[in-house]
């Protein structure tokens, strides 16, 4: 068997589009491109938080992003524990999975969102 595995990756980057509204961006990467897309997921401005999962739906690896800053920590808090049950990204990654899209995007059904810091 070879020292390198071969990696087949479902990346997940909830994306700030507005305080009352995130999107959830996946895209499968395998190989050679999985580590560059998710470092694009993980360092993309307005990523709140990016996650890993393999084909399987496991759960790899993941992190806040430059974007956590503009919500409330309670916020992020709350994503971050919920992220892998929310039905948006079940769907994101089943779409992923089936192989029927390499990219899928999302607005996030949540009940989680913050109020907007002017009250809106």
């Amino acid at each position: 068997m070879g020292l390198f595995s071969k990696k087949d990756w479902n990346v997940v980057a909830v994306i700030f589009e507005r305080h009352d509204l995130f999107r959830v961006n996946g895209n499968r990467a395998k190989g050679k491109q999985a580590e560059p897309v998710r470092d694009g997921a993980m360092n993309h401005e307005r990523t709140i938080y990016w996650a890993v999962f393999d084909q399987k739906g496991a759960f790899l690896e993941g992190a806040p992003g430059p974007g956590a800053e503009r919500i409330d920590s309670q916020v992020l808090k709350r994503l971050i524990r919920e992220l892998p049950t929310l039905s948006t990204v079940q769907a994101v990654l089943k779409s992923l999975e089936s192989g029927a899209e390499e990219k899928v995007s999302h607005g996030l059904d949540w009940k989680g969102y913050g109020a907007s810091p002017r009250g809106n």
